[in-house]
């Protein structure tokens, strides 16, 4: 086999050699750890950000399309991605609220703007991803101007523009996650964090994209301390007498929390957390989604498989994973939360050596929301992963052609 044929982690692992480097070195001049670069190497953690290859590739002293292979050059449609991303990432470049004064125009109607965070919310759940990054700049700068004119006015709560604004960050960290943009994930779940001191339970929701960015980072140590502080700083409020809603974004942060242990390999956290969850699950049921979480019991079962995909126990994901698409609830989640999780039930198959169980998984994720897998880096990762197995069915060749892989 060739270099070029190798997966990437291998790949990385010979190069590593060949500089005469450890992994430790390698690790120190990526800011990494040991731990980290060992994952890389043996395929255990997916490189899902082009920045991270790119570093990889300067400390490697390679181009970075040689250390991807000609395999994971971009599509089309995530090249197109990119142009989305720009937009966000001025419109929280911009300070001009700030500095000029909300006195500038009239601020939108609070109802206007809460219809239009709940399409964006709604385009997000859909997995309509190019849609939402061209709609959100303009959300971005008409909820910072609506929460800047009620607080130069003084207008009590603001009629909600604290929490549209809180609520247009989550949205546009979670999509900036979702594409491997962690530093900006990371910068808007920090503005949402911002705008929501003072408010436990905004705070809370804010905590959710935090947590997600952090894991994105390579930071599930912090993404713990955050999602757990969170979680348990609501407790008190929300447990005896708070509404099912409330209920379920501490719930949320539960599994948050879970997820960021499973990434630094604390088991015994992990699942705790994620029975935590679950009684509160089982106590609310579904449906209470007005934080935007789709926590329930299905998606505690969701996050058991995730967790032990982390953890390395492929073999109990799979269990749990048939297990639980077999439930009526399954399909009443969004298509984004089965689209993304379908992923990680990839991720199972090819770490208990059945590829075309996870081919199967990804074409699956393919259909219930084509973003998720046509848009997302690890899914990518994931792809050109199962096209070097060997020859692959009809329907995941169609897909690695759709995507510029193999």
């Amino acid at each position: 086999m060739t270099t070029h044929d190798l997966p990437i982690g291998r790949r990385i692992a010979r190069l590593r050699a060949r500089r005469r480097m450890t992994q430790q070195m390698l690790a120190d001049r990526l800011g990494k750890s040991k731990s980290w670069v060992d994952k890389v190497e043996r395929g255990v953690r997916a490189l899902d950000r082009f920045t991270v290859i790119q570093d990889l590739a300067a400390v490697l002293r390679v181009d970075p399309v040689a250390l991807l292979g000609r395999d994971a050059l971009p599509s089309q449609a995530a090249r197109a991605a990119v142009y989305g991303v720009d937009g966000v990432r001025a419109a929280l470049a911009r300070y001009d609220t700030a500095l000029s004064g909300p006195q500038v125009r009239a601020a939108p109607p609070a109802g206007e703007l809460g219809r239009r965070v709940r399409h964006a919310w709604l385009t997000y759940q859909h997995a309509d991803y190019p849609q939402l990054l061209r709609m959100l700049p303009e959300l971005l700068g008409d909820t910072q101007h609506a929460n800047a004119a009620h607080a130069h006015v003084g207008s009590g709560d603001g009629d909600g523009a604290a929490e549209l604004l809180v609520q247009a960050y989550r949205i546009a960290s979670s999509v900036l996650v979702k594409l491997g943009e962690g530093d900006l994930g990371w910068l808007a779940a920090d503005r949402a964090m911002s705008v929501a001191t003072g408010d436990p339970l905004l705070v809370a929701a804010a905590t959710v994209p935090l947590g997600q960015a952090l894991r994105l980072l390579d930071r599930p140590r912090p993404a713990l301390s955050v999602t757990i502080a969170a979680a348990y700083r609501t407790a008190p409020r929300v447990w005896r007498d708070g509404p099912p809603r409330d209920l379920a974004l501490h719930g949320t942060l539960l599994i948050q929390a879970a997820l960021a242990a499973a990434g630094f390999g604390d088991e015994c956290s992990a699942r705790e957390l994620v029975d935590q969850a679950a009684g509160i699950a089982d106590e609310i049921g579904e449906g209470h989604d007005r934080h935007w979480t789709s926590f329930g019991p299905t998606a505690v079962e969701l996050a058991r498989v995730a967790v032990a995909v982390e953890l390395g126990a492929g073999g109990e994901a799979v269990v749990l994973h048939e297990k639980v698409v077999g439930a009526d609830d399954w399909r009443r989640l969004p298509a984004e939360h089965r689209a993304a999780y379908l992923l990680d039930a990839t991720r199972a198959y090819l770490r208990v050596g059945d590829p075309l169980a996870a081919g199967r998984a990804l074409v699956d994720a393919d259909r219930t929301a084509p973003a998720e897998v046509r848009l997302r880096p690890v899914a990518r990762t994931l792809l050109t992963d199962l096209t070097r197995h060997g020859p692959v069915p009809a329907d995941v060749a169609r897909l690695a052609t759709a995507l510029g892989i193999g």
